[in-house]
């Protein structure tokens, strides 16, 4: 969602009658369609991925863990970029880092779509990853500098509901775009899509962003919270794909020990740091932490469904990018709506039951899912899985709006920022960590992928993601049973 996707926000500057009545100006419209450009871009470029993984993996060869690479590295390198991305808005200016990664993110979606190998393709998308978490959490902040305070929630209303849909229209942009295979591109005009949006947003960009992006000259950044939390988070993804293929060698589990204890250091820093990486009271706050949680959980668990449901009919059962695609569409359609419907009233009347509500119908999709996969096997058709999809889809729909409301609702204007910078960074690391784990579940249970094995290797994912659901579902109880006001 939009609001999640800063990571520290300005000072609020001083309003007075006549500010707060002003109208917003051309310029401040131009500026949220270049920021909501970038976010399209981002949300485009880490859903459409998961389609085209199978492609890219018979194209350039490798490994299975091929593919959870080229998923993991994007949402894993965003994820960690975030942690520093906006502290260094203050730093060094939020106009310059916008347009420095919009143009290294334009540049590293033209090296992905013209990658001559594996490794090439993931260093591109690590750059990529890092390049988006240098330029997403500038937006906000700008927005916020421009729109006069009484018009800025009006102004940013429709965004959550348009960065919704755009994660789930991004599968089946995908099989379009690889079933159309411009001028022999085959799955490079995925990333290469990126080329022209990109150059036209950074152009406009140059004229619209305000030189004063209202930075913090007081801020500082904590390379020591900043390189303990990298290392933990590299120690535990790097086992986590190559294991399976490596055959778990024991510096794999040292690995992901290791991992355990640099976060309880990077815990004990934060404590001492005069900068911390994360505002100390908001891990004070049971809120916020249970909230980390449930982001975790339903974000692998999402992640993971996405992945084994493209691997299974496009690896096991062999169909094309566009039929995978077209047959995601009643998940798209069901999420569409519940968004739609939670934005509106949904999350107001009903509270926390919304979360529930929204949990407990994904959990019955993934487990109608899990029930179609294993009641026709090989014989699946798009048919038979719309329902579950549809299901499916909805119950995700209810959970993505009101999510960070309940989160951030009493988080206070020097803390809010910071919380939705590391629930974004919480959101993608978690959906890099369920590519990962549950990619490798489906790999280890598949085998040589045929399409019996790769029908029981879903049906042990999907029922794990269900499972994950469940829990998410059970930890929602300990949140505020309302969403409060966010302050600021």
């Amino acid at each position: 969602m939009f609001v999640s996707t800063t990571q520290r926000t300005p000072p609020a500057p001083a309003t007075d009658p006549a500010t707060d009545s002003a109208r917003p100006t051309r310029a401040a419209w131009l500026l949220l369609a270049v920021v909501v450009t970038a976010d399209v871009m981002d949300l485009i470029d880490s859903s459409v991925a998961n389609l085209a993984g199978p492609a890219i993996h018979a194209d350039l060869g490798g490994s299975t863990a091929t593919v959870q690479w080229v998923l993991s590295a994007y949402t894993a390198a965003f994820a960690l970029g975030l942690v520093t991305s906006g502290r260094l808005g203050d730093l060094l200016g939020r106009r310059r880092l916008f347009l420095l990664g919009m143009t290294g993110f334009t540049l590293a979606s033209l090296a992905c779509g013209l990658a001559p190998g594996v490794v090439f393709l993931i260093v591109a998308r690590t750059l990529q990853g890092l390049c988006g978490s240098v330029m997403i959490p500038q937006g906000l902040a700008l927005v916020k500098v421009v729109f006069p305070p009484r018009h800025l929630r009006r102004a940013l209303m429709p965004v959550g509901p348009l960065m919704g849909l755009t994660m789930v229209a991004g599968p089946v942009l995908a099989g379009w775009l690889l079933h159309l295979d411009l001028f022999g591109s085959a799955w490079r005009s995925i990333f290469l899509i990126n080329v022209p949006l990109g150059v036209a947003a950074g152009l406009l960009a140059l004229r619209v962003l305000p030189h004063n992006g209202g930075e913090d000259p007081t801020a500082r950044l904590d390379l020591t919270g900043v390189g303990l939390l990298t290392a933990a988070s590299a120690l535990l993804v790097v086992p986590l794909i190559q294991g399976r293929d490596l055959g778990w060698p024991i510096w794999t589990y040292g690995m992901m020990a290791a991992a355990l204890v640099l976060l309880a250091l990077f815990v004990r820093s934060e404590r001492r740091s005069d900068h911390p990486v994360i505002t100390p009271t908001l891990l004070r706050k049971r809120s916020f932490v249970v909230g980390l949680l449930v982001v975790a959980g339903f974000y692998a668990s999402l992640s993971a469904f996405v992945l084994v449901v493209n691997l299974l009919l496009q690896q096991g059962l062999h169909w094309t990018p566009l039929h995978t695609g077209l047959t995601l569409l009643p998940w798209a359609l069901g999420t569409a709506v519940a968004v739609l419907l939670a934005g509106a009233t949904l999350a107001e009347k009903l509270g926390r039951t919304s979360l529930h509500l929204g949990l407990g119908i994904a959990v019955a999709g993934l487990l109608a899912l899990w029930w179609s996969v294993g009641h026709w096997g090989a014989d699946l058709t798009a048919w038979k899985l719309a329902p579950a999809l549809l299901v499916t889809g909805f119950g995700s729909g209810l959970v993505f709006v009101p999510l960070v409301d309940f989160i951030l609702g009493d988080a206070t204007p020097e803390e809010v920022g910071t919380g939705a910078g590391t629930l974004n960074a919480v959101q993608q690391f978690a959906g890099a960590i369920g590519v990962a784990a549950l990619g490798t579940v489906f790999y280890s249970r598949a085998g040589h992928l045929t399409p019996a094995s790769g029908v029981a290797a879903a049906e042990l994912v999907l029922a794990l993601a269900a499972g994950l659901n469940l829990l998410t579902l059970l930890l929602v109880g300990l949140l505020p049973r309302h969403a409060q006001q966010a302050h600021g």
